[in-house]
């Protein structure tokens, strides 16, 4: 086992680009984490605190800013703001002409998508910075200490410079990552943050149980649940239902042909975790933007809506699973064309047994499509909402709930394949400089 470890390492040692790779993603997160602590002016530390603590929707928002949040930092905001704008982007450009003809253009026509959601992302970040300063500036924590030191348009604008800076720089950082690290940049910024919270989340529940809050089998049954999701996770997203494609080749003579037979691979879950992400930023800033509003006996019905939109309540749970739903069907419409597929079968000789090229298999692989679509998209409801409702009944912390859960889990198993793939590269490469050598 030793030796098997030493010579794992002693590959990586020898794979100068995958080692640059992989500490350019560490010292990326190290700045990202050091990014979090820089607070932003004018806000007291210990009433935010206090006022992001105990709130459902601002709680999950902080578990997703890796605790910036609950501090004020210049990364409040996280990368939610870009996520959204990259989104409503891909949902426009399957809609609007204009941006359906960028999608054609190559990667020209990428540059400039890629510039109309940076663009966006600072106008959504400085909306968003915008809202949360102004709505602060009449907050008062439990204690009665007010959250702003000094209200005002000083305040207001350094808020929204500082925020909506520290969203752009957390873009950049992501792209960064995404072109000189390994894997996608903005999901590891998420991991990141979410992974920062788990080690006092776990010392948490362990005080609860110390304390009598938590039973000895219900501990065990908190860490049980959330192997099993993590497990139950993992065998879903490697999932595949595999269409069985011949192809027809000529080996000789005049009607002489060989068939070979291969499959199409299609993904269980192909829209991954951006269905529960969109989902999630949807619910929470309307709900949170209510209950920042919503003071007084004059606005007793805003404060009932804010209450019924916070996790572990009906009226969120239903809303959540439809968004999910819907987003998942949408998503999936945009990445995966049916009718593109089947016409690069019918263009290089492959056809689905039984079934006719052309508009027969378009309608086939869509129909399957479909199906698979579904399954997914209740895959990733139960996984959301059952450690959800476990969360709720036992009070354990957001970081135990299945939406950070999903997200570890994909971007452990994403990056892991991007790690795979650049070691069977390099044994490629040897094997072809070998392979020279000898004939040299």
């Amino acid at each position: 086992m030793a030796a098997a470890k030493g010579n794992a390492l002693g590959k990586l040692g020898k794979l100068t680009e995958l080692r640059q790779r992989i500490f350019f993603v560490i010292g990326a997160l190290v700045v990202f984490r050091l990014g979090s602590f820089i607070p932003v002016p004018g806000v007291n530390p210990e009433a935010m605190t206090s006022l992001v603590n105990g709130n459902g929707l601002m709680d999950m928002f902080n578990m997703f800013s890796g605790g910036a949040l609950a501090r004020f930092s210049v990364f409040a905001l996280g990368v939610i703001p870009y996520i959204s704008a990259s989104i409503v982007f891909q949902m426009m450009g399957s809609v609007i002409p204009s941006l359906q003809g960028l999608r054609k253009e190559g990667e020209a026509g990428k540059r400039k998508m890629t510039m109309y959601t940076r663009y966006a992302t600072v106008a959504l970040a400085a909306f968003q910075s915008f809202g949360i300063a102004v709505a602060l500036q009449g907050q008062v924590a439990a204690g009665g200490a007010p959250v702003v030191y000094t209200p005002g348009f000083g305040f207001v604008m350094s808020s929204v410079v500082g925020l909506t800076a520290g969203t752009m720089f957390l873009m950049w950082l992501g792209e960064q990552m995404t072109e000189r690290g390994i894997g996608n940049g903005i999901s590891l910024l998420i991991f990141a943050g979410i992974v920062a919270g788990l080690p006092g989340a776990v010392v948490h529940t362990l005080g609860m149980a110390s304390n009598g809050e938590l039973t000895l089998i219900m501990l065990l049954m908190v860490f049980g649940l959330a192997l099993a999701v993590t497990a139950f996770v993992v065998f879903m997203e490697r999932a595949q239902r595999r269409i069985t494609v011949n192809y027809a080749r000529r080996s000789g003579g005049q009607k002489a042909y060989m068939n070979q037979s291969s499959n199409l691979p299609l993904k269980i879950n192909m829209a991954g975790v951006i269905p529960p992400i969109f989902a999630s930023s949807l619910l929470m800033f309307p709900a949170t933007a209510i209950s920042w509003f919503s003071t007084g006996q004059q606005s007793r019905w805003l404060q009932d809506l804010t209450q019924s939109l916070s996790p572990g309540n009906p009226l969120y749970e239903i809303v959540f699973s439809v968004l999910v739903i819907g987003f998942a069907f949408f998503y999936t419409a945009i990445v995966f064309n049916a009718d593109e597929t089947a016409d690069n079968l019918k263009r290089s000789g492959a056809l689905i047994p039984g079934i006719r090229p052309g508009k027969a298999t378009s309608s086939y692989i869509d129909a399957v499509m479909t199906r698979l679509t579904g399954v997914g998209a209740l895959y990733l409801v139960l996984v959301c909402l059952v450690p959800s409702f476990m969360q709720q009944a036992w009070h354990v912390p957001f970081y135990f709930g299945g939406t950070s859960l999903l997200i570890v889990v994909v971007v452990v198993m994403d990056f892991t394949a991007q790690v795979q793939a650049h070691l069977v590269s390099h044994q490629y490469e040897s094997l072809l400089k070998k392979a020279n050598l000898r004939r040299s």
